[in-house]
């Protein structure tokens, strides 16, 4: 197996195009040769001096020293021909996702470099084993999965396919640390670790979205502000572009037989037909001038007075977290063990809905609403009941905006908003776990480094507790009936335990 740290180590990319040229200037900047490839002619030296470019650029805003940058670019070369790549201890391909191609290269390849030579493949969404399957020497063939742009996004899946040689990843890992980037390990399932976990986001927000609970852009504001997201699940679509996402989560879905936890939504096919694709289009769920995004009015917090709010004791410790809030917000309360004529009645649901909490707890559901108890120190979000009378609705809403908070009022939920879709995402990084796709610390750093999130999502969990977390699923079966709530058996018995998601088998 190749050394990653020798000085000689030499790289084949075939490939040339953004992801390929990625991975050639991460290699050189590490001190590798690199030696480039493409079937289109003239690609490959497009390439090269493209990457030469851009090192001279960082050179030029004194990110990178003058002399490093040059010597980094006279470490890549131009290969004319497939042949030319004899002499690699690894290479990379890059080439367009389809199956046959790449295991039509590799087959080519091995003609060509030695039996010594690792083969890895940059695949997002197919099966490396399959890929390997066309090989003589199948063991020597990995996944090393960067993402765009590879300069930027500091982390690479290593994917072991069924029939691959352990020592492969091992080398793999090492190179990965080498050029700057933090490996993590995954087996060979559909969406390896960052896509698989990152069906949660869009999936269950889509899912908001078509029950009518509320608009897109609340949406998302619900979750960048409560949660802490960057974007908001329908912005990073628009980003993403719908020809790309909704292709990968149809593909998820029918790879894992119909999984109910990746469900696709009807919204997005519709749209995608439409040809609402986001931003390259000009208009996806916002409409886009000059490539930015135009605001989006929200509605106002009504102009009347605010009334007492009588807020559920149902749970204790949850009452006590929230009426501190509101205290400190200046709201007026009702602190009577049973709510005034006058008062508006606030249920706090974990996992719940506002009617479910209102029959319960034996509460007018025309003067009752929920809060959110689990997520209110940026954000609130306030949840009517299908029949809670206006007056009473703007009451509440105009309380709860006095101390200047932002507000967010949407329609009955079970599991509100933020709840159900953090629970979703913690769901599915839990399964990964049980699935033994990757160890929880890779799972993570995943979907930290690759997605974004303000956590990985077993960290997430733990922030809100494994109990809550088992708890808001359990509500959510219950009240919906879909088995795409079951709670994962990581879940439930770290959980039942007490201890932290991330704790590994013994």
């Amino acid at each position: 197996m190749f050394d990653a740290m020798r000085n000689d180590l030499t790289l084949g990319v075939v490939g040339t195009g953004l992801m390929g040229r990625g991975i050639a200037q991460i290699a050189v900047q590490a001190g590798v040769a690199v030696r480039l490839f493409d079937t289109r002619a003239g690609a490959a030296a497009e390439a090269l001096d493209a990457v030469g470019g851009m090192l001279a650029k960082l050179a030029e805003k004194g990110k990178i020293d003058a002399a490093a940058a040059r010597a980094a670019t006279e470490r890549m070369t131009v290969a004319a021909s497939l042949g030319e790549l004899a002499g690699c201890d690894v290479v990379v391909e890059a080439i367009v996702e389809n199956l046959e191609a790449k295991r039509g290269l590799f087959r080519d390849l091995e003609e060509v470099v030695s039996d010594e030579c690792v083969l890895a493949t940059n695949t997002s969404s197919l099966s490396v084993t399959s890929i390997a399957a066309a090989c003589r020497r199948p063991e020597r063939v990995a996944g090393l999965h960067f993402f765009s742009p590879v300069p930027l996004m500091k982390v690479v899946e290593i994917i072991d396919g069924v029939r691959g040689d352990r020592t492969v990843g091992d080398a793999l890992m090492a190179l990965a640390r080498r050029m700057g980037h933090t490996p993590v390990r995954a087996s060979d399932t559909p969406g390896f670790i960052v896509n698989h976990a990152g069906r949660g986001y869009l999936t269950e927000s889509l899912r908001v979205l078509g029950e009518g609970i509320t608009d897109f852009a609340t949406l998302d504001r619900i979750l960048r502000e409560s949660v802490g997201f960057r974007m908001g699940p329908c912005e990073l679509l628009d980003l993403t572009g719908l020809d790309v996402s909704h292709p990968v989560m149809e593909s998820i879905y029918e790879q894992y037989y119909q999984e109910p936890r990746f469900r696709p939504s009807p919204i997005t096919r519709q749209r995608l037909a439409g040809g609402l694709l986001g931003r390259k289009s000009g208009q996806g769920f916002y409409v886009y001038k000059d490539g930015s995004a135009q605001p989006v009015a929200m509605p106002l917090v009504p102009a009347v007075a605010p009334v007492p709010l009588w807020v559920s004791r149902a749970d204790a410790a949850l009452h006590v977290r929230v009426v501190a809030v509101l205290e400190a917000q200046g709201v007026a309360l009702d602190r009577g063990d049973h709510p005034a004529e006058d008062s508006v009645c606030i249920v706090l649901p974990v996992g719940s809905d506002a009617t479910t909490c209102a029959l319960a707890e034996g509460l007018d559901p025309k003067r009752t609403l929920a809060l959110d108890p689990l997520f209110v120190d940026k954000h609130l979000t306030l949840m009517t009941t299908p029949l809670t009378a206006a007056d009473a609705r703007d009451a509440a809403w105009a309380a709860l905006a006095s101390g200047g908070k932002a507000v967010s009022v949407v329609r009955d939920s079970a599991g509100l908003v933020a709840q159900r879709v953090v629970a979703t995402i913690v769901n599915i990084g839990c399964d990964i776990a049980q699935q033994r796709v990757a160890t929880p610390e890779d799972i993570d750093s995943a979907v930290r480094l690759g997605l974004g999130y303000p956590k990985g999502p077993l960290a997430l969990g733990d922030s809100l507790g494994a109990a809550t977390i088992l708890a808001i699923l359990d509500g959510m079966h219950e009240f919906y009936r879909d088995p795409r709530y079951r709670p994962s058996p990581w879940l439930t018995r770290r959980a039942r335990l007490g201890v932290s998601l991330t704790t590994p088998e013994n």
